[in-house]
């Protein structure tokens, strides 16, 4: 693919990795960051000192707080915020040309579900009923086992780019791939964004039982951990054909257990580390119930997504009338219903 201009909003890991692949491919990058000092920084020092302090970034790479200047005449727009904040983002885009226009493909990769006037709903759906009329069926979506310490130090990751326009999908695979980055097609634009956003509550789950283990339960051990594995895996596909997954392949691909490993078994993982910290630290020892955590949840030191997805996967569990054992344990866990030894041990023995 020839030479273009890419706007990514969001300055986190993920964001900053993409940036950084997508200048090695060739192309101009704005990165877009609430925050000046760091905008700074990866301009006269080419380093994300918060989020990826050891990667020196490319020289293409150039940072903004300003939004407007970062969609100015962008081929491409990735929203790499979280999903807390992707639709008031776009809110602020709205009125860019390349946006107003529809010059603009625009892709996500923000995990998890969002506040709908029918429940929980999917981010790109909610992306395309912000955004002008046009871009219905055509926003993709950006998933895979890519943890960002790993896609900014080049090591070979496998990405999915799903959207209902094979033809945008496309685009996005030839924009982010490169010799280290394999990219793939989906139409499933359902499907990778239930196993985006539920890999997230099985990794908790995953982290509590990892916990268990190094405490030397008596009955934990690696056999569990892919007993735990297989469970959550299987009802992520219950919820996600129950929500309209197109294709059931999904679930085995690196959409669904390739992303649900990684996920359940990296250092890297945020929702992996809290599971084992509500074990080893406490960390919700403090708070009354799943929504005092969500209240408080900025004093947690990192962004545990998990924590908001079990929440909507309860509200769609009973919404389809689903038997969704796991997800349940965890949302009692954070529910403050259950210990987490009490819940975890009546969902196995």
């Amino acid at each position: 693919m020839e030479n273009k201009k890419v706007a990514i909003i969001g300055a986190g890991a993920f964001g900053t990795a993409l940036a950084q692949i997508t200048a090695k491919n060739g192309h101009q990058v704005k990165l877009w960051s609430f925050d000046k000092k760091a905008a700074e920084q990866i301009n006269k020092e080419h380093i994300n000192g918060l989020f990826l302090p050891d990667v020196t970034l490319h020289e293409k790479i150039l940072a903004t707080t300003d939004l407007n200047e970062a969609v100015d005449e962008a081929d491409f727009l990735i929203l790499a915020t979280p999903s807390l904040f992707t639709i008031n983002v776009a809110k602020q885009i709205l009125n860019a040309p390349e946006i107003r226009e529809g010059k603009c493909i625009i892709a996500t990769i923000a995990k998890g579900f969002i506040d709908t006037e029918k429940g929980p709903g999917f981010i790109v759906q909610s992306l395309e009923d912000y955004l002008p009329g046009r871009y219905k069926g055509n926003v993709v979506y950006i998933s895979g086992p890519s943890h960002a310490e790993e896609v900014a130090r080049r090591k070979l990751t496998g990405l999915i780019s799903a959207c209902q326009n094979p033809k945008n999908s496309i685009l996005f695979r030839e924009l982010l791939s490169g010799d280290r980055v394999k990219v793939f097609s989906s139409l499933d634009i359902v499907g990778v964004q239930t196993c985006a956003a539920l890999k997230n509550v099985v990794a908790i789950a995953f982290g509590m039982l990892d916990a268990m283990k190094d405490q030397e339960s008596q009955w934990v051990g690696d056999n569990t951990e892919s007993l735990l594995f297989a469970a959550g895996l299987n009802e992520i596909q219950i919820l996600g054909m129950a929500m309209g997954a197109t294709h059931a392949e999904t679930f085995s691909s690196i959409a669904g257990v390739g992303d649900l490993d990684v996920t359940c078994r990296s250092i890297y993982g945020r929702n992996r580390r809290f599971g084992r910290d509500i074990v080893l630290k406490g960390i919700i020892d403090k708070y009354k119930n799943l929504q005092d955590l969500l209240d408080h949840i900025q004093e947690i030191p990192y962004l545990p997504e998990g924590v908001f997805a079990a929440g909507y996967a309860k509200q769609l569990k009973e919404k389809y009338n689903l038997k969704l054992p796991l997800i349940q344990s965890v949302y009692d866990i954070l529910n403050k219903d259950k210990k987490p030894q009490e819940a975890v041990s009546q969902l196995f023995l």
